[in-house]
């Protein structure tokens, strides 16, 4: 069985590169800018539409259209699979950092309009998440969350995906539904671990009791770390603390 064809802005594309593949575009077209990607899909191929408008959708964009396209002579697609055309608008948007292989995935609880428009999470300087990530000897670059992926294996995403200017203006039902997005994700990528960066939004999306460590539940196939949040507002953890939370994520259940 063939791979099926996956071609974004004229290039071909592997399935696991597309997210981070469409968080580069995403931040070269700006909000307003008008993607095109067409890709097999099938039973015979690594994707449904389903499936492929939710990875374009968490790059940041709105889908406008997806339309078949006419079969080429010879077949259509990879090993037979139709092909479709998928039109989508950027937003104003933090695009998930998400590949093969992750060894980490840092989940937050929403992105700030601060990051949506920057393109990476945590950027202001009162957050610690990327000092805390150096300090634990986790990354090899600041604020860069493409080589945090591709250097580090660590990924970056959200629990909610709709930027706001406070967490608080989220509702118990947007962390439920970001609970079963990050569910399909990690059944599709496998992370070795989760780590949730925020009690708040995992008390309002699974158990409103949950303590920070090691949860029950997973998300897919992962184990789940929650840790503290790491604005420079939750003053009664420290930069330490937050280090020791990141090694554990890192580490593994096992390890703990």
């Amino acid at each position: 069985m063939g791979r099926p064809d996956l071609v974004v802005d004229g290039r071909k594309v592997r399935p696991t590169d597309l997210p981070v593949d469409l968080a580069q575009i995403h931040r070269r077209l700006g909000v307003g800018g008008q993607l095109r990607l067409t890709a097999s899909v099938g039973p015979h191929g690594d994707w449904d539409r389903g499936h492929l408008t939710a990875v374009v959708e968490a790059a940041g964009f709105a889908i406008d259209r997806v339309r078949p396209l006419p079969a080429p002579p010879g077949g259509s697609g990879a090993a037979g699979s139709p092909a479709v055309e998928v039109a989508a608008t950027a937003l104003r948007a933090l695009p998930d950092h998400v590949g093969a292989s992750m060894r980490l995935l840092c989940c937050g609880l929403n992105p700030s309009l601060h990051a949506a428009d920057a393109g990476v999470g945590y950027v202001t300087g009162s957050n610690r998440f990327w000092r805390a990530l150096a300090a634990a000897g986790l990354s090899t670059s600041d604020r860069d969350p493409v080589q945090l992926l591709r250097r580090d294996r660590i990924g970056m995403t959200d629990l909610v995906k709709r930027p706001t200017a406070r967490a608080d203006e989220l509702e118990a039902a947007e962390y439920r539904a970001g609970l079963e997005r990050l569910d399909q994700l990690c059944a599709w990528l496998r992370p070795e671990a989760v780590a949730v960066v925020g009690l708040a939004g995992w008390r309002s999306a699974v158990h409103r009791k949950a303590t920070v460590g090691w949860q029950e539940r997973t998300l897919g196939p992962s184990a789940v770390y929650v840790l503290p949040s790491t604005s420079g507002l939750n003053a009664g953890t420290s930069l330490d603390d937050l280090v020791g939370h990141l090694l554990a994520a890192a580490a593994g259940p096992g390890h703990t």
